[in-house]
């Protein structure tokens, strides 16, 4: 099957080279024109500008968009007055379902289809395959099976579902669900991360020296924290027939195992948009979700966003009780 593909980076290109392995003909194009090249020289058809792309695609065309969310927008309104009834346009990034559910109603108007693809597979997938979950018109969908199924983990399961991808739902259900894997994803991080600080932290006993003072909480039962644990060694031993083991754990334990100290790393944590429009969704729903609205504030703090809250907590102690703020 033929498909464009706008957007060459980290994701984007090895899906191509995953389409590619499958004997699907891509044509491809990015602001980067090195990308392009790169691919270009691999078997895909390089396209410089988008209405070139759109020149090269027989119809009904069919575009994966793999783009930043804040970029799409504007990319598919360059795309719409070049494409005809029929055609259909993809985003597979990490936009806002409720764009696709607006892009969508909009499009049709004019017979063009909108399909949402939640993409869940990092830097990985060109080995282990894209999980998938699919939003948008039964007939556009069934249209694009083929380039699902070769992006897809695959197997020998009875269902797509089974296999790593997954129709969803109408316009804007596939964005939605992978909106709720990422808060998910952030909760599990979380998680990993909390307990093993805990881990490194076991030793507190011969470590820790809080003094005696009026600002020093004491260390009760030093005697009972006096453990020297490799945290990176159980990282290790969790993915082994643990119920907490993941892919994630995996990641964690490799990344423990390089760096165990992990001083390549300053611990500002961005976030991306999912997590935020969960918990709005979550809100508007009036489902309780505490694990994963910890996960986000979490990594706000990360970035130093607590900041000044944290002086003004320092301060109201100065105010009331005296407490001189202890460095350190």
């Amino acid at each position: 099957m033929q498909i464009g593909l706008i957007g060459l980076g980290r994701m984007g290109a090895n899906m191509t080279r995953r389409l590619m392995r499958a004997g699907h003909d891509c044509v491809v194009h990015d602001v980067n024109a090195q990308s392009v090249a790169a691919l270009s020289a691999q078997g895909a058809t390089g396209a410089a500008t988008l209405p070139e792309l759109v020149q090269r695609l027989e119809k009904p065309r069919a575009i994966w968009l793999m783009l930043p969310a804040a970029v799409v927008s504007a990319t598919v309104e360059k795309l719409e007055p070049m494409l005809d009834p029929g055609d259909i346009v993809i985003d597979g990034g990490n936009s806002n379902y409720r764009y696709a559910v607006d892009t969508s109603a909009r499009l049709k108007k004019d017979g063009i289809h909108f399909v949402d693809v939640g993409t869940s597979g990092g830097v990985w997938g060109l080995e282990r395959g894209y999980c998938l979950m699919i939003g948008g018109d039964p007939d556009a969908v069934a249209h694009l099976d083929p380039v699902f199924a070769a992006l897809a983990p695959g197997g020998d399961g009875g269902t797509t579902a089974e296999r790593g991808y997954f129709h969803c739902g109408p316009a804007g259900a596939g964005h939605f669900v992978k909106m709720v894997h990422n808060g998910i994803e952030y909760g599990m991080m979380a998680a990993y991360a909390e307990g093993l600080n805990l881990l490194k932290a076991a030793n507190a006993g011969d470590t820790h020296n809080r003094g005696a003072d009026a600002e020093t909480t004491p260390f009760h039962d030093a005697e009972y924290y006096r453990f020297d644990i490799d945290v990176a060694a159980v990282a290790e031993v969790w993915r082994h027939g643990s119920v907490i083991s993941s892919w994630l754990l995996d990641l964690t334990a490799q990344a423990l195992k390089a760096d165990p100290s992990l001083d390549g790393f300053d611990g500002h944590v961005s976030d991306s948009g999912e997590g935020r429009w969960t918990i709005n969704a979550a809100i508007d729903t009036s489902v309780p979700v505490p694990v994963l609205s910890a996960a986000l504030f979490q990594r706000f703090s990360s970035r130093g966003e607590s900041e000044f809250a944290d002086k003004l907590l320092s301060a109201m102690r100065l105010g009331f009780g005296g407490h001189v703020e202890k460095k350190g």
